[in-house]
C-alpha cells in the first residue's frame, strides 16, 4: 500500500526543513506524539535509530525509526518499524521561490502482519492515507504560523 502527495508551504526551504528535522516539534503536528529517544548513531544522521512513542487512545504505541537517507534541506528517507507493520517514508523539499516550498511525500507500507490493521488496509485503505495527509496538513499549518 502506497500513497503520495505534496503540500506547498508558505516558508523558505531552509525553515521548512529545519522544523521537519527537529524532533522537539513533532508533537505540534503529529497527534498523540509523546517522545523520541535515540537508541544508536548520531541524532538526525543516516543510520541513526530512535524509538518514537505515541499515545493511541489508552495505549502507548512504540515505533522504531531508522534514518536511511538525510540530505536535508532537500530530501529525507526513513524506515519505521512497529510490531504489526513497517513503512518507508520518502520526503523531498523543493524551493518554488524564496518563500514557498513544495513538500513531497511518499509513504509505502511494506508489511502489515496483524489481522486488524490488515483488515483495515483491505476494507478501508483510505484510513492510512487520511492519517498521513492529516499530519502533512498539520505540519504545513504549524510551519506557516512560525
Amino acid at each position: 500500500m502506497n500513497f503520495k502527495g505534496y503540500k506547498d508551504i508558505n516558508q523558505p526551504i531552509e525553515k521548512v526543513a529545519a522544523f521537519f528535522a527537529d524532533p522537539k516539534y513533532l508533537g505540534e503536528y503529529q497527534d498523540g506524539f509523546l517522545r523520541k529517544n535515540l537508541v544508536s548513531g548520531e541524532a538526525g544522521q543516516e543510520g541513526a535509530v530512535s524509538k518514537m512513542y505515541y499515545q493511541m487512545g489508552k495505549q502507548e504505541m512504540e515505533l522504531t525509526e531508522t534514518i536511511l537517507i538525510n540530505k536535508l534541506p532537500h530530501s529525507f528517507e526513513g524506515f519505521y518499524h512497529h510490531k504489526h507493520m513497517d513503512n518507508t517514508m520518502k520526503v523531498s523539499f523543493t524551493a518554488l521561490d524564496a518563500n514557498m516550498t513544495r513538500y513531497h511525500y511518499d509513504i509505502e507500507y511494506t508489511r502489515i502482519n496483524w489481522i486488524m490493521p490488515k483488515l483495515m488496509a483491505i476494507l478501508f485503505p483510505g484510513m492510512y492515507r487520511k492519517q498521513g495527509e492529516k499530519w502533512m496538513q498539520q505540519f504545513k499549518e504549524f510551519v506557516e504560523k512560525q
